[in-house]
């Protein structure tokens, strides 16, 4: 498979060759890009598919890191971004454009009472957390175990090389008395939760009458709630996953979805918190926040474009449906080979490998509560190799344990990707990478 992969990615082996001796990580500009031998160098992407530098086609499920619900190259963004790009691209001034954006964001976002720009999620989880310490004038952090917010250092993952997050405690989720233990203690700023669940909206899900206990508990000890909506902003519904979960936090974070899938960031929520950044609050409450690329005119533009058709709630729901279809086809093939796996999620589609400790009702939920066999990372390497067989067969997949979906996503590309699915598998197993019994 290996061989056979080399000889059909030629033009992408020579472009990764150079790159390997100008990105320090192994010639890649993103953890997840990272992949032995190498991903496809792609040069065009249209709807749910895109295409190499090789000519190949692929049906993807990267889907610009989940960011794209519309698909590649959604025709009302295109238009737009071509439009404002001749109109100028950074004013360095106020414009219509961010009001209109802003605008159609607290429309559809509740607890959005005000809301400030930034340049990515990542920026407005730290932005959020300034917020929380200045606005409760305590430091330390409290956050859930496994869940994601970034790479800086009080975001990062528990245990990450490098990190200083002295303030932070991470506590197990889906543990009501734990948690409490830690915010009845009044030293924390923020309890900071990744909408849905851990990883790109719930790998590790987070139970409803949990989810649903957050809001007051933080409250109660004084605590501000953030909710992370970067992943599910926008992609499970026209007000994210606190529409869903009936929910409304003190602060919400968004990316990803957030300008039809051009770099762009927010925070919102409460007017209370957010005058922090209000000439005239005093100067010691004062938070100064610049940032070039705040509310830049072309991501404004595209962003209108997105917001438009995420209202309609349409897009949601084809790309809720696309992924139930291969939740259910993709599953019927796992118990038809006697593979102990599953796949669950929404409108994000994780791939278990484990044992099970019960047979799921709905299969948006895995076959099992425990955290750690969820994360289950000795899977790692069965999981790339599952990869490089769906790449070589026109499949783009996140390491083979993710498949996001979008609202370009037809009837079609599923079938065909069940059967890639299928037939890896197949091969697989007889080429002794994975087993029948569990991983």
């Amino acid at each position: 498979m290996l061989e056979t992969y080399i000889r059909t990615h030629q033009k992408s082996q020579s472009i990764h060759q150079r790159a390997v001796d100008l990105f320090a990580g192994d010639g890649a500009t993103h953890v997840l890009r990272i992949f032995h031998p190498f991903r496809p160098y792609i040069v065009r992407a249209e709807g749910s598919h895109k295409w190499d530098v090789d000519g190949n086609e692929y049906i993807d499920y990267t889907i610009g890191h989940g960011a794209l619900l519309l698909g590649h190259s959604h025709p009302a963004v295109v238009k737009a971004v071509q439009e404002q790009m001749a109109k100028g691209v950074h004013y360095g001034e106020n414009h219509e454009l961010e009001v209109e954006f802003a605008t159609l964001i607290k429309k559809m976002v509740p607890s959005s009472e005000r809301i400030e720009f930034c340049a990515s999620g990542q920026e407005a989880n730290m932005l959020a957390l300034r917020l929380a310490r200045l606005y409760t004038k305590r430091r330390k952090i409290l956050r859930l175990e496994h869940h994601y917010h970034g790479w800086a250092d009080e975001l990062a993952m528990q245990g990450s090389a490098g990190i200083i997050a002295d303030e932070v405690l991470i506590v197990p989720s889906n543990d009501i008395e734990i948690l409490e233990e830690a915010l009845r203690t009044e030293k924390f700023a923020a309890l900071l939760c990744e909408s849905g669940g851990a990883v790109m909206s719930g790998r590790i899900p987070l139970e409803d009458k949990y989810t649903q206990r957050l809001p007051d508990l933080a409250g109660k000890y004084g605590t501000l709630f953030i909710l992370d909506e970067v992943v599910t902003g926008f992609r499970e519904a026209p007000g994210g996953w606190q529409e869903i979960a009936g929910i409304r936090p003190d602060l919400t974070t968004l990316g990803k979805c957030l300008a039809g899938g051009l770099t762009v960031g927010a925070v919102t929520g409460r007017q209370d918190i957010m005058e922090a950044f209000s000439s005239k609050t005093p100067h010691d409450r004062l938070i100064i926040h610049g940032g070039t690329w705040n509310g830049n005119p072309l991501i404004c533009a595209a962003g209108i474009a997105a917001c438009k058709l995420y209202e309609t709630g349409i897009p949601q729901r084809k790309a809720r449906e696309a992924a139930d279809l291969f939740r259910r086809k993709g599953n019927t093939v796992l118990k038809d080979k006697a593979i102990q796996g599953y796949l669950y999620g929404r409108s994000i589609v994780h791939f278990y490998l484990g044992t099970f400790d019960f047979e799921p009702q709905d299969d948006t939920a895995p076959p099992t509560k425990d955290a750690q066999k969820l994360a289950n990372f000795s899977a790692i390497p069965v999981k790339k190799r599952l990869c490089l067989h769906l790449l070589q067969r026109g499949i783009a997949t996140k390491d083979g344990s993710m498949w996001s979906f979008s609202a370009a996503h037809s009837t079609d590309d599923i079938e065909k990707t069940v059967e890639a699915f299928a037939d890896t598998l197949d091969d697989m197993i007889a080429e002794g990478s994975l087993s029948k019994e569990s991983q």
